[in-house]
């Protein structure tokens, strides 16, 4: 699946990442993520920073979620993919890593990336916009910001 315009924009408005994976024995694992982004027109990369959980499930079980939302707008996606972890011998980790070194500034080392081909997405937005049809980004924004003590 292409990652559309709006996929893109929510991943640039976005903080945080959620990425869940599953054990070889089910168990499941959700760990936030604060340095990913777009990788091409079918890829999510994370920094691995300090992930052996999530690199240890992935090694095991290559299904993967990824979710991440603009906290003001409380609009976001849900990603549904097949991940792999990307070592710094592999051909396109340097890409990469140009990429998410970027976002740190060089502040937080990683040894390896995770890569997730998308498969699926599906949008998240808060159920306000769904119960308020007449509610608009602004009022949610503004409604955030308060909340948040913005």
């Amino acid at each position: 699946m292409e990652l559309t315009a709006e996929i893109k924009h929510y991943i640039d408005q976005s903080v945080l990442c959620w990425l869940a994976t599953v054990s070889s024995k089910g168990i499941p694992n959700v760990s936030p993520k604060e340095i990913f982004n777009y990788y091409g027109s079918h890829h999510i990369i994370v920094a691995n920073i300090a992930s052996p959980q999530t690199v240890r499930n992935i090694k095991q079980n290559k299904n993967v979620c990824v979710s991440f939302i603009d906290i003001l707008v409380q609009k976001g996606f849900q990603i549904k993919g097949n991940a792999e972890i990307i070592n710094k011998t592999d051909l396109e980790f340097h890409k990469m890593e140009k990429i998410l070194t970027k976002m740190t500034g060089g502040k937080f080392p990683f040894s390896t990336i995770t890569r997730i081909l998308v498969e699926q997405a599906k949008p998240i937005i808060a159920p306000k916009y769904l119960l308020y049809p007449e509610t608009t980004e602004i009022e949610q924004i503004n409604r955030a910001k308060k909340s948040y003590g913005f």
